[in-house]
């Protein structure tokens, strides 16, 4: 309303102005209308004539600069309408579409007054008028564009301003409400997630439940027995990748599409397949064990009945129990800053108190199922207790997911047992880019151990990929078997959110370089949409000639059987056309089960009985063990924050080493002499007989040492 009553008051002088121009109207006539009531006249001179001319001139650039600000008015107003235009076509409230009409009324408003101005300015300049009398007119007419144009100005603002503060409060209005549908869709999803995984357990449960129940309790002596189809999932087709590495985009597992190679069918009475079992060749001349056929009644193989001595030393069960320490990101982060990638410290936070050689050593935690197979004359039945003993290595790993410590180069542990167990065990750390220890067990009761393990990862996003390379190799003294085997792919889940699992997946084929035996066990990866048993393993033994003698069946976190074959047929053919293996078996037989675990082991980083002797002070150890870690010792001990200093301190104390041997390295290559590369102190290099693989085997001399108590060749890591 200002703005149209400031219109109508100036627009009879635009009029009046307009029709003195047009008409070229004399100068005198012209004052006569401008000048006070007194009427007095000044004379004008030749020289106020000249001045004036000049201001005319400076008047008429003026106005070009006035029509080119009015072009430029011109394009902002229309592209102003285009996008108020374009702000009304928009699904918004009511009230919101009364505010964009009116700004764009007063916006069109604006361009015309602008308009109207500019062509005022166009005629006065095209008109010819009278020098005094437009100098006069003149500053009336500025003055009053001057008025106007503050008048428009000050109610565009207004509304304009009024608009966007509306506006803004429109969405932040509703910027409040899509945040607490954003909460909510949160709170449903994590909801979710924890329903899902509570059902996945309770499945495992009722699964594990009916599993370990009895199957045959139904059955008489005078009624023959249903037969028990197993189906086993181990494939004739060659070995291939896991599936953790084979795609990278899925984070769960699918079920098995791989149809069985081979069923098998329990036996109800084990006389009635005598006569068969001429055509299974055993490897011990051919005659049939009847190690499956001892009384069922009979303690497990866990029963060590070769451990004759009894314990001379007690050993510590328990360790100090773990800090509720919470993670704080940002501290980690902040320490991060203006450091280079490797000499990032990673806290303790992420770890347990074990270094990687001690966890190295953890396979050593069913030694008597090697002690019973040094004993078994039946190369076969020897067979299947080395796989067993190659699946419980996994069974510590089954709620371990912190990491272990990584060993320094140089550093050794050492776990003698010679009394308790018949063994002596060493690890040394052999290499430290990649990372790459050595291990060596040599046992009084008829075995020995060795092998050296790298360890490769690949992080996928959603999950990470933990392959160990290199050969385990072990050998009995009495036949001279020499077995050979390789681990599976481990898989840590929900790196990034949710809480953390291990899986382990892939194939693990054993094979005995005297007999040309072999076995072919299956990790089956988990998978929430399969109906298998969950760590699933399966297996089969067979002679040289392919001949299978046994099946292998259990989980790598709790038992392993085995099963006698009496006989084979071929079946009918699946659904890929392949003709599938019948194996008629006698009732399976327990091989290995896990021990329980120690009361508050939950708080204690789920250790094993044996796990919490591993890091138990000894006196006399080599002045490179783990035991004498510092910051592994803070850790155990619960303060965090001393280990994390002095882990800190050793890594540093390690690069500043690592430095020197590549400075030393360079000298000697700049003076042409030869320079030796570091080497460790109680393993060499050699290259296999059988794998044609270079690894590092033991040398000797570390016992002897530890006897005379002469460590002066270990080098100061600590």
């Amino acid at each position: 309303m200002v703005s149209v009553r400031c219109i109508c008051t100036l627009w009879p002088l635009w009029i009046v102005s307009f029709f003195f121009c047009s008409n070229r109207l004399t100068p005198f006539f012209f004052t006569s209308v401008c000048t006070d009531d007194s009427g007095e006249e000044e004379p004008t001179s030749r020289s106020d004539r000249s001045e004036l001319q000049g201001a005319l001139k400076t008047l008429a650039s003026k106005l070009d600069d006035l029509c080119t600000c009015n072009e430029l008015i011109a394009k902002h107003g229309a592209a102003l309408q285009r996008s108020l235009s374009e702000l009304e076509a928009l699904r918004v409230p009511l009230e919101g579409s009364e505010k964009i009409k009116a700004v764009n009324e007063r916006a069109t408003l604006f361009r015309i007054t602008s308009n109207a101005m500019i062509n005022l300015a166009g005629v006065v300049k095209s008109g010819g008028v009278g020098v005094d009398a437009f100098i006069k007119y003149s500053d009336l007419s500025l003055l009053l564009w001057s008025e106007l144009w503050q008048a428009l100005l000050k109610l565009v603002m207004m509304d304009s301003w009024s608009a966007c503060r509306d506006f803004l409060e429109l969405a932040e209005s509703h910027s409040r409400r899509w945040q607490r549908v954003l909460q909510h869709e949160r709170e449903q999803r994590t909801h979710l997630e924890e329903t899902i995984e509570q059902l996945a357990k309770q499945h495992n449960s009722l699964e594990r439940a009916w599993r370990e129940a009895p199957s045959h309790s139904t059955s008489t002596p005078d009624t023959p027995s249903t037969h028990t189809v197993l189906i086993v999932g181990v494939s004739e087709r060659p070995r291939k990748e896991e599936a953790s590495d084979e795609d990278e985009d899925t984070e769960y597992f699918d079920a098995m599409e791989d149809s069985p190679a081979f069923i098998t069918v329990t036996a109800t009475d084990p006389t009635q397949h005598r006569r068969s079992q001429s055509n299974l060749s055993g490897a011990s001349g051919g005659q049939p064990s009847d190690w499956n056929l001892e009384d069922h009644s009979s303690p497990s193989c866990n029963d060590l009945s070769g451990k004759e001595v009894q314990p001379r030393r007690k050993r510590r069960s328990r360790i100090p129990d773990k800090p509720n320490y919470s993670l704080n990101l940002w501290s980690i982060m902040k320490n991060c800053i203006g450091k280079e990638l490797s000499k990032i410290p990673m806290p303790v936070n992420f770890n347990e108190p074990l270094s990687m050689l001690q966890r190295l050593t953890e396979d050593l935690e069913y030694s008597e199922l090697l002690d019973k197979a040094a004993r078994c004359e039946n190369s076969l039945e020897q067979m299947c207790l080395v796989a067993a003993f190659s699946v419980s290595s996994y069974s510590t790993t089954v709620h371990r997911t912190a990491k272990p410590f990584n060993p320094l180069l140089g550093e050794t542990y050492e776990l003698d047992r010679l009394e308790e167990f018949g063994y002596r065990s060493l690890c040394e750390q052999v290499s430290h880019h990649p990372p790459a220890a050595a291990h060596h067990v040599m046992s009084q009761r008829g075995w020995t151990l060795w092998q050296e393990i790298t360890i490769a990862s690949k992080f996928r996003g959603k999950y990470l990929s933990i392959m160990p390379l290199g050969a385990i190799h072990l050998q009995f003294h009495a036949s001279g078997n020499h077995y050979v085997w390789r681990k599976v792919t481990s898989t840590v889940h929900n790196i990034i959110v949710g809480k953390l699992w291990i899986d382990q997946s892939g194939d693990i084929d054993i094979v005995n370089h005297r007999t040309k035996e072999t076995c072919q066990l299956k990790f089956s990866p988990y998978s929430y949409f399969s109906r298998e048993v969950p760590r699933k393993v399966t297996g089969v033994v067979t002679d040289s000639e392919g001949q299978a003698h046994y099946i292998l069946s259990g989980t790598w976190d709790e038992r392993m059987e085995s099963a006698k074959i009496v006989q084979s047929s071929r079946g009918s053919s699946g659904a890929e056309g392949k003709q599938k293996t019948v194996y008629q078996t006698l009732a399976p037989r327990l091989l290995w089960k896990k021990y329980p675990l120690p009361e508050n082991a939950e708080n204690m980083y789920h250790f094993s009985s044996l796990a919490l002797t591993l890091n138990e002070e000894e006196p006399c150890v080599s002045l490179t063990d783990s035991r004498l870690r510092p910051d592994q010792r803070l850790m155990e001990e619960g303060r965090w924050d001393e280990a994390n200093t002095e882990k800190q301190r050793l890594e540093e104390k390690q690069r500043a080493v690592r430095r020197r041997r590549e400075a030393e390295a360079s000298d000697a290559l700049d003076e042409g002499r030869e320079y030796e590369s570091y080497q460790p102190q109680w393993f060499y290099q050699r290259t296999d007989p059988l794998t044609g693989e270079t690894n590092f085997v033991y040398k000797g001399g570390y016992w002897e040492a530890k006897e005379k108590q002469d460590w002066s060749m270990c080098p100061d890591i600590f």
